[in-house]
């Protein structure tokens, strides 16, 4: 089974960007689709992308259309979550995710522990 570890969360003020990655353990990696979500306190976990296994799908939420693009290096077990255009409504937890290919968070097997992005105004 795969394990996941985010990282490159941070403080960013609006119109910024930031870069999320998502390094997995497992020589599987290349055979799981992968997603990302986010949460706020108090709200259920939102989707915000996800990517085929291959990565010639990709899909995401209205929300960030056009400013966030999902990508994944298989040979560095690695998938990426490339954030522009930032705005506060985009402070969140993000976690990215194995093993499904829907918008719902109880559709994948695997998370992270999340990374705390937080857009100022």
């Amino acid at each position: 089974q795969v394990q996941l570890v985010e990282s490159g969360g941070g403080l960013v003020q609006a119109g910024g960007s930031l870069r999320l990655s998502c390094a997995a353990s497992g020589r599987t990696f290349s055979s799981y689709s992968m997603g990302w979500f986010r949460q706020v306190p108090g709200k259920e976990r939102e989707f915000v992308a996800r990517i085929s296994w291959s990565g010639s799908r990709t899909s995401y939420a209205d929300s960030v259309k056009g400013r966030f693009t999902i990508s994944r290096d298989n040979a560095k077990n690695t998938v990426y979550l490339q954030m522009n255009s930032l705005n506060p409504e985009d402070t969140a937890v993000y976690y990215c995710a194995a093993g499904g290919w829907s918008m719902w968070s109880s559709d994948y097997e695997t998370w992270g522990q999340g990374t705390q992005v937080t857009v100022s105004s």
